[in-house]
């Protein structure tokens, strides 16, 4: 079980939930989650089996984060759970979600760029900065 009861803190599992939610999302209801990309649905039939498989991908990545973090969190290591919610945090803000947004469309980024700081500042602290 944990050794820290902020590792089991409510509002991680609900971080947790949040990713796996939107994988859900991604999977089962494609064009909706391009929506969060502020793409546009795509036209033709080969374009949509493409952009089909690829938010099944991004689906799948979004549940595992969020099965990452609900894992570490129950299972209380601190610093595993620091570094996770650090990279989420990668994850949305410099190396994919939010840039992908800005670079393609030009905006949206904010829809992924937004949480990305609490993710750090979380993960942080778990992993003792403030210590």
């Amino acid at each position: 079980m944990a050794t820290s009861s902020f590792s089991q803190s409510p509002s991680l599992l609900i971080a947790a939930s949040v990713f796996v939610g939107f994988g859900i999302n991604a999977i089962l209801r494609p064009r909706h989650a391009l929506k969060f990309f502020e793409f546009e649905a795509p036209a033709s039939v080969s374009d949509k089996k493409l952009v089909d498989g690829l938010m099944v991908i991004y689906g799948a990545r979004d549940i595992f984060m969020g099965l990452a973090i609900y894992s570490t969190a129950y299972f209380g290591d601190r610093k595993s759970l620091g570094w996770i919610l650090i990279a989420g945090s990668g994850v949305a803000f410099v190396h994919v979600d939010g840039a992908v947004c800005r670079a393609q469309v030009g905006k949206g980024e904010w829809n992924h760029w937004s949480y990305a700081p609490i993710l750090t500042a979380v993960g942080s602290v778990l992993l003792g900065v403030l210590d």
